[in-house]
């Protein structure tokens, strides 16, 4: 049997023994929350005089020799252990039984407190302090946050000493407004702070990561909305169905009408089979603002740096199916789990919401997006209906499986003038489109030289965009297809590409994952890095002409299966090295359970 050093940001199942190394001291705290054992880590730091302080992870206590260990070389020399247990006593049988047990023998007093906020009497009846101790430690951790930590921390110390007790444990609300290095907050404080008339956008996060110390990620957040001339409107609620912290987001949504929203709660709030309850953030006052999922991942930030999957499946289920039911717009994850430092003074690694700046920027990023597409007229919005081609012959262009995509296209076109955008000289149907389309340069590179029209990106445009990807992205590319003077598709006018402008609508044919390649066995390939001609159609879209969205039509593209993460995405991701933080519309065929 192998012995394990505790890791902070992990989940022990158990399978293995875990040595914590502790020595006795005044406190031993035990909690499977890691916001938890972060915030009494802080509060020992800046209290005057705590009582010495041990934390430990439940979770590293499961194995019926860790909590032995733990018993024999600390908590039973101890001179108090609290251990906080959410689900009941089911979910640490051995451990409360034998901790229970052993600390009555010992003579030290035991709290074991419910998790959350109602009563367990099989908890209280296993505890051997008294009931107005037992009832104030609990408040305490139950509102959580910095007073209430120090005011834990001070109880205890009243224990020891056989001193008066402190003032009871405050309230900490439910729901309502934050702001970075302030805490707590009004509408005029955030007010204060804002941009007037920029875009107001609510960042609505766990009143848990003020409960337990974890707000890195919000304030991070709260910055980079601000670099983008945003207004951040960060909102604790203790969940999205609880009915006070909905009539909390809609009195300040109406006060101040959100334009895009960043959503930081898990799960979903409505339900795929009976509807559930009623989304705050889809409604009538929320503005039809896009909410944006933002995730605080649970897992290892090396391990997400360095795998294909992105996450993990809890946090897939938690952070990205779930939230699809609300119609919820994946954003980026912008925190990982991971150890911030060790307490040497608590003898426990502290594990901590650690924010990922460039992800945190993306998100921001992406949210402004957003807002100027919303901001601006749709007689000046210039939009981008990207047609997929596989393989990459002309007979195979706006192929899409169940859709006529050049007819689907020619009635967005419509649609698009109907609605008051600038569409100029548009066909009047499908097959109008296609000799358009085909009269100019596509994938089919044979005549591609002798065809008219399209557009170009000159080289030295590119060089400029090209410059700003991560240099691990310019070294797949060019590994692969070699540097940007030796692609095919550049003459002396630039890149050519195949796009087609009515107005301030254009409509283009995605170009192909490469040349000279057998399309059938690469197009799905997750190993193919695009070639140059690829990422100065997507250059040319975002930065030189300016497009405010994207579209891509039809079933499907080849942008998905570029090299890079599953979901979660990073900067050295090919689809976000191409695609960027632009409004991207994807409409996809929702009844072919195959794709």
């Amino acid at each position: 049997m192998h012995l394990l050093a505790a890791t902070p940001g992990t989940v022990d199942e158990g399978r293995e023994p875990v040595d914590l190394g502790q020595t006795p001291a005044d406190l031993v705290v035990i909690s499977a929350a890691d916001t938890e054992l972060a915030l009494l880590s802080a509060a020992r730091a800046e209290h005057p005089s705590p009582p010495s302080l041990r934390l430990a992870n439940l979770a590293h206590l499961r194995h019926p020799m860790s909590a032995d260990m733990h018993l024999d070389a600390c908590a039973t020399k101890s001179r108090l252990v609290v251990a906080r247990l959410l689900g009941g006593a089911g979910y640490w049988p051995y451990g409360l039984e034998q901790y229970a047990a052993r600390l009555r023998e010992a003579g030290v007093p035991f709290a074991a407190l419910p998790g959350d906020d109602r009563e367990d009497s099989e908890l209280r009846g296993l505890s051997t302090v008294p009931e107005a101790d037992y009832d104030g430690l609990w408040a305490r951790l139950v509102e959580g946050g910095p007073e209430n930590a120090r005011g834990f921390l001070d109880h205890v110390r009243a224990m020891l000493d056989g001193a008066e007790r402190p003032a009871p444990a405050r309230p900490l609300l439910r729901a309502g407004l934050y702001w970075p290095g302030t805490g707590i907050a009004d509408i005029a404080a955030l007010r204060a702070a804002w941009t007037p008339g920029a875009p107001v956008v609510p960042v609505v996060f766990y009143r848990a990561l003020l409960q337990g110390a974890g707000l890195a990620p919000i304030d991070e957040l709260a910055r980079a909305l601000q670099r983008e001339e945003l207004n951040p409107m960060p909102v604790l609620v203790a969940s999205l169905k609880d009915p006070l912290s909905a009539a909390t987001l809609e009195g300040l949504f109406r006060a101040d009408p959100p334009e895009a929203i960043v959503n930081c709660t898990a799960f979903a709030v409505g339900s795929a089979g009976s509807g559930g309850s009623v989304n705050p953030l889809a409604a009538p006052s929320a503005n039809e603002a896009p909410v944006f999922q933002a995730i605080l991942s649970g897992g290892d930030e090396h391990a997400w740096e360095n795998g294909k999957n992105g996450l993990s499946p809890r946090d897939i289920a938690m952070n990205v199916a779930l939230p699809e039911i609300d119609g919820r717009i994946l954003s980026r994850a912008v925190s990982f789990k991971a150890e911030a430092f060790y307490d040497q003074d608590a003898q426990c690694p502290v594990a901590a919401y650690r924010p990922r700046g460039d992800r945190i920027a993306f998100a921001a990023a992406l949210a402004a997006s957003w807002t100027r597409l919303r901001r601006t007229p749709a007689a000046e919005r210039r939009v981008a209906l990207v047609l997929a081609n596989y393989p990459n012959r002309d007979g195979r262009l706006a192929n899409g499986v169940g859709l006529d995509t050049p007819a689907a296209t020619a009635d967005a076109l419509r649609n698009l003038a109907e609605a008051g955008y600038a569409v100029e000289g548009a066909p009047a149907d499908g097959a109008g489109l296609m000799r358009q389309l085909m009269a100019g340069p596509t994938n089919w590179l044979p005549d591609r030289a002798r065809r008219a029209g399209g557009e170009a990106l000159p080289l030295a445009s590119y060089l400029d965009n090209y410059s700003s990807l991560p240099a691990e992205v310019r070294r797949l590319v060019e590994d692969r297809w070699g540097p940007p003077e030796s692609d095919p598709f550049l003459d002396e006018a630039g890149f050519k590409l195949s796009i087609r402008r009515f107005g301030n609508v254009a409509v283009c044919v995605q170009p192909a994952r490469g040349y000279n390649i057998d399309p059938a066995e690469t197009h799905h390939s997750p190993d193919l890095a695009p070639p140059h001609n690829y990422l100065a159609f997507y250059f040319w879209l975002r930065n030189l002409w300016g497009a405010h969205a994207i579209a891509h039509m039809g079933k499907h593209g080849n942008l998905e299966w570029l090299p890079g993460k599953a979901v979660a995405l990073s900067e050295t991701c090919l689809p976000e090295a191409a695609l960027g933080p632009i409004p991207h519309i994807y409409p996809f065929i929702v009844n072919d359970p195959g794709e």
